[in-house]
């Protein structure tokens, strides 16, 4: 960590938070939610109850970690995470957050990603917000792939540049007037954010962040706007960057969240236009997404290892009886009472200034009452075949089709997730 941005964390740690405020609410996202991770990265099948090791690479005040932390303290996991962050101000708010919920699964350590092959190997790795501040990204890449368990994967967050439009000329222009001048004392923090503040309230109405209704953290908080605006260190990436850093890195892109972001299919409806991006690879696709779409401000990855990418996924085909969908940031029941049968759910993702529409099945209302987390689709099935007196009206395959197609609509924007009911799984007891 460079000077500047030691001082940076331990004045301003970054998100800002206060940890009395556990007391009221958890927040969670992506990447690192629980449901995600047994989805993405070990294909539905991960046991609760073996000891998995967890690494949180930079992990700032706290978030993702007491995020993941509670939820596998709510399973009644013995998993162990380990906490790293190079800040100081941050690790001790970290703790705090932790100390208010009673966590007691989480190591806390101060120190640098790039030097962690004292803590061993971990299943699971979340750098969320980190490389993108590295003066050598691939380096510290490399150092999360040295600590990757055999079957591993990583939960990845870096910018990305179109929605970030407008940051880096006003960073650069910051520089200019926030800079240490020679027979002048330094900057001090509180400083560079004052100066900053009076700048933002002269901004021209032709200024490319103040046209940008997408970043809002200078808005937030001092710690935020610090981290937009006056960063020594940062950069974004398009989706050949990022994907090239991977691969050197020795990994794969499982999936990107949300998954529609990514699908030319979202902008565009026209045949002909389709027909021609069906021809792309699932990089290019995504790349051509990105390029089109034009406000996504950073990149939300699930990477493995190239040969371990079959065994993540999800396979919809294989034993599907004992598969159960979770629902993810949506109540079934509440949405199924709110639409028409066969109608169009309109979802939001941020950043984009109109919803997508998704056309949902038939048997969409049926299901979204049902979905909860713990029943498998035998057990679904079951309960919508046998109806009028015992006569069975519905075969199994036309129920699979159209729970294949609610299925796909809501993964898309990441609210249905999948799992195994077949594995050692404690959520299958605790409610």
């Amino acid at each position: 960590m460079t000077d500047a941005l030691r001082v940076q964390y331990e004045a301003y740690p970054y998100p800002a938070r206060v940890p009395a405020d556990e007391a009221r609410r958890l927040i969670t996202g992506s990447p690192s939610h629980l449901a995600e991770i047994n989805h993405y990265l070990f294909g539905g099948c991960l046991d609760f109850q073996a000891p998995l090791r967890i690494l949180f690479a930079g992990g700032g005040s706290g978030d993702g970690t007491i995020m993941l932390a509670q939820q596998l303290h709510d399973v009644g996991s013995p998993a162990r995470i380990t906490y790293l962050d190079l800040s100081e101000a941050a690790r001790k708010i970290a703790e705090a957050r932790a100390e208010r919920r009673g966590l007691s699964n989480i190591e806390f350590f101060q120190g640098s990603l790039l030097e962690i092959e004292q803590h061993g190997l971990f299943d699971y790795i979340d750098c969320c917000g980190v490389l993108h501040h590295l003066e050598y990204p691939a380096a510290g890449l490399r150092s999360l792939v040295g600590a990757l368990a055999p079957r591993g994967g990583i939960g990845l967050m870096v910018y990305a540049p179109y929605g970030r439009t407008g940051v880096y000329p006003l960073q650069a222009a910051l520089r200019l007037i926030t800079r240490d001048v020679e027979g002048q004392r330094p900057s001090s923090p509180a400083e560079r954010v004052a100066l900053t503040r009076r700048l933002l309230r002269h901004l021209p109405s032709t200024n490319w962040l103040r046209r940008n209704p997408i970043m809002g953290d200078h808005v937030i908080s001092d710690a935020g706007l610090y981290d937009l605006l006056l960063h020594s260190q940062d950069r974004a990436y398009t989706v050949p960057e990022l994907a090239q850093l991977v691969n050197e890195g020795g990994l794969a892109i499982k999936s990107f969240i949300e998954p529609a972001r990514y699908q030319p299919q979202t902008y565009v409806r026209d045949p002909s236009l389709l027909k021609r991006l069906e021809t792309l690879s699932f990089l290019e696709q995504a790349a051509w997404a990105e390029q089109i779409c034009g406000a996504t401000s950073k990149h939300i990855v699930y990477l493995t290892r190239p040969e371990d990418v079959a065994c993540a996924t999800v396979c919809l085909d294989d034993q599907p009886e004992t598969l159960i969908p979770v629902p993810h940031g949506i109540d079934g029941p509440s949405l199924a009472r709110q639409m028409p049968i066969g109608g169009i759910l309109e979802a939001e993702l941020e950043g984009l200034s109109l919803p997508i529409s998704l056309p949902l099945p038939r048997l969409a209302n049926a299901l979204l009452s049902r979905i909860d987390g713990k029943t498998t689709l035998g057990e679904l099935y079951k309960q919508l075949a046998t109806i009028d007196g015992g006569k069975r009206t519905l075969s199994w395959e036309t129920f699979f089709s159209q729970f294949c197609r609610l299925y796909e609509a809501l993964n898309k924007v990441n609210k249905m997730l999948l799992r195994r009911s077949n594995v050692n799984n404690v959520n299958e007891r605790k409610e």
